[in-house]
């Protein structure tokens, strides 16, 4: 059987790839899930893979021209047969103002509608939907839909597939690292649906929520801890399922690191990425980021708002920011001495320290991570998967410097996100565990202001550590 590192090096086949740009057409074009799926820079990212492969472009514009028919059409049959059922159904039943503008939009450009929409990012998904709502002829319709399709694909496709075709002659990119790349913005992507569309199913208003509360109905040995875990409100099943999610994953790719001591084939590839990538103020920004993302650092930013619970009191709180930084930090140093890997590069500050699992990475996720929850409790429902969004986009740079620094590979980055992520949801399992009374207005300006001032003279003042 092939190793992980061989599967991992290899590209996809021009079959693959085709199929890949399809689904993605499909999917983007597809009525509701459309709304929650970055197609353009899925669609850019294939197309620019199949660029560098140079696939025949008449093969990649059918794939792609099939795909978006496919999805335009699903979408009008859906909204046919269904009509106001699909109002019920999430995203919609939480966001109904989506609908309102695809129907206004149908309304100002009647039967031209659908062959507009394909080009208009916000009502794309929606269009083809309302118009099987609104009844538009079958035939009106599947016009509309081939002729747009047909400029559809070509217009999305080629500045991707230029982009591939030219990147490594232009660019002087280094070879083969295309599957670094990949599984980056894989991850990336991967987290995006997970606190999206997965955290949703799993809220109140869910669909496996609804399912589950079901079952615990009918089956007796769910019913009592559904029932114990409910008396504080809703029973946190997204804790619950990013925790079992988290642990899997987290253990599942420490036993793929272990099992090759030296570095995959991602790790090669993504060193080569990011010592291309390395310039000055890359560099300095990285530095700066590493004195942030250490203990000196995690202190400096914890210190005021650990102050301010103990001023009002909130021991429940700070106990359990305590032991999500404490356990973080002691599972950290558990791996590093029992699977002592070795850095690519060690600088004398980090001598004697070992490479796995990446202890920024873990630990700056477990902060955002944290507060992003504390946040989200205070707001809508519906505005909710922004603040976890920020929270990634907030932690990737984190991760990321410690590759351009040469400190780590790209797999102690994923396994010290997982890490991370299984410290969040275990922490807020147990807070959710019970009723908490709520937090009184947070006094915006010292908690900001204070880390602020205390991380900057931590970086102008202080070495790494």
């Amino acid at each position: 059987m092939p190793t992980a590192d061989t599967l991992l090096s290899l590209s996809l086949s021009p079959t693959a790839l085709l199929l890949l740009v399809l689904g993605i057409a499909l999917i983007e074009s597809l009525a509701l899930v459309g709304l929650l799926v970055p197609g353009v820079v899925l669609i850019t990212a294939a197309a620019s893979m199949a660029g560098h492969q140079m696939i025949a472009l008449p093969w990649l514009i059918g794939a792609a021209f099939i795909g978006a028919v496919l999805g335009d059409g699903l979408s009008y049959l859906l909204g046919a047969r269904y009509s106001e059922r699909v109002l019920t159904r999430w995203p919609l039943s939480q966001h109904p103002e989506w609908l309102g503008r695809g129907a206004r939009f149908f309304e100002h450009y009647g039967v031209y509608s659908v062959f507009i929409g394909r080009f208009v990012g916000p009502v794309r998904p929606i269009i083809p939907l309302v118009a099987g709502m609104m009844h538009m002829p079958a035939r009106t319709f599947l016009l509309a839909n081939i002729t747009s399709a047909a400029l559809w694909a070509p217009a999305y496709l080629l500045p991707g597939y230029l982009l591939g075709h030219t990147w490594q002659q232009r660019l002087d990119l280094p070879a083969n690292v295309e599957m670094a790349l990949f599984v980056m913005a894989a991850s990336i992507v991967g987290l995006a649906i997970v606190f999206s569309w997965g955290r949703a199913q799993v809220g109140r208003d869910g669909r496996v929520y609804f399912f589950i509360a079901g079952l615990a109905r009918r089956v007796p040995a769910i019913r009592r801890p559904w029932l114990a875990m409910s008396r504080s409100g809703e029973v946190p099943l997204a804790s619950l399922f990013l925790s079992l999610l988290a642990i899997t994953l987290a253990c599942a790719w420490t036993l793929l690191v272990l099992k090759h001591p030296e570095p995959l084939m991602i790790d090669l590839q993504a060193q080569r990425l990011f010592a291309w990538l390395d310039t000055d103020w890359l560099t300095a920004t990285s530095l700066m980021l590493a004195k942030i993302g250490d203990k000196a650092g995690i202190v400096a930013l914890t210190l005021p708002w650990f102050g301010w619970l103990v001023w009002i009191k909130r021991w429940d709180l700070l106990t359990h920011g305590a032991l999500a930084l404490g356990g973080i930090g002691a599972l950290n140093t558990l791996g590093k001495a029992v699977f002592a890997r070795p850095r690519p590069d060690t600088p004398e500050y980090l001598t004697g320290s070992f490479s796995y699992p990446s202890a920024h990475t873990s630990t700056w996720v477990v902060v955002v991570g944290l507060f992003a929850a504390f946040a989200a409790s205070r707001l809508p429902r519906q505005r909710r998967m922004w603040v976890y969004w920020l929270a990634m986009v907030t932690a990737l740079p984190m991760a990321l410097s410690r590759l351009v620094l040469g400190v780590h590979w790209l797999s102690d980055l994923i396994g010290g996100a997982l890490l991370g992520l299984v410290v969040c949801a275990v922490v807020q399992i147990n807070w959710q565990r019970r009723y908490r009374p709520p937090v009184p207005a947070l006094p915006w300006a010292a908690l900001l202001l204070g880390p602020l001032v205390l991380l900057s003279v931590r970086v102008a003042f202080f070495p790494p550590v």
